[in-house]
Formats: structure tokens, sequence, C-alpha cells
């Protein structure tokens, strides 16, 4: 498994490649799409920024909070959790948007298209005893630049 330092590293590297070229490097990855979530840190207050692999339903954007399959949830999960007000980029566009964690129902649905898209997350969910959160986005105000 990627060591967590390792992970903070690649993901600085993508979300800069990203935001540099506003989104015309870093919006695949493993034949996904990726968005940029930015949330607030729920003990600093600051803004944290992460590429995550999406789906699309509509307007609303899907993540999983997958973390490789670690036991704990990554910090952007925890923090969106204690704020829901989030910011998201998909290539050059940007929108607030609200999160909410899927419901059971919810999950059964999504979780299958997650391991058609990207079959590692079937191996990270065998590895920990956690059920791998399915976050639904909902934009709160139209694109922005």
């Amino acid at each position: 498994m990627v060591r967590d330092d390792q992970v903070r590293r690649m993901s600085r590297l993508h979300r800069g490649l990203y935001r540099l070229t506003g989104g015309r490097v870093g919006t695949r990855l493993v034949e996904n799409d990726m968005l940029l979530l930015t949330t607030t840190g729920r003990r600093s207050g600051r803004p944290h920024t992460v590429p995550l692999l999406f789906l699309r339903d509509g307007e609303t954007l899907v993540v999983f909070a997958s973390y490789g399959g670690r036991d704990g949830h990554p910090s952007w999960y925890l923090n969106l959790v204690a704020d829901p007000e989030v910011e998201v980029q998909v290539g050059k566009q940007r929108l607030k948007a609200r999160a909410r964690t899927a419901d059971p129902g919810e999950r059964a649905l999504w979780w299958p298209r997650a391991v058609d898209a990207y079959g590692d997350y079937a191996l990270y969910q065998k590895r920990t005893d956690r059920v791998i959160p399915v976050v639904l986005l909902r934009p709160t105000s139209g694109a922005e630049r």
C-alpha cells in the first residue's frame, strides 16, 4: 500500500498540474474523469483540495471516500461531514456544491458503478472493515471562472 506521505505528494502534484492547465492535464486518470474537491478543514478552517475520480448523474457528481482501503476515512471526507459546503473544479469550470453521504440504497446503486469504472475500489473495500462512503455533490450555484 502507498504511504500517506506519498499520497499527499502525488495529490499535491496532481492538484497543481490540474489547476495550472485548467484541467487539460490531470482531468483523466486510470481511464476515469477527475475533479478537484475543496473542503474546509474541520480543525484549521483552511481550504484543502484533493483530486478525486468521479462519476456523474446529471448535475450531481459522485465521489468515493476509499483512501486506498485504509481503516480510517480520508481527511477530505471528515471535513465535508463537518461542513458540507464545498467547491468543485471539473476542467476549467468551478462551482459551489453541497456534499452528502449517500444513504444505503443510493450506495447500493452507485458502488457497483464505481467498481465498474475503477476495479481497484473492490480491492479497497476488501482491505477495510469500514464501509467506503459514496458522496453526492450537488451544485448550489452556477459555474464560476
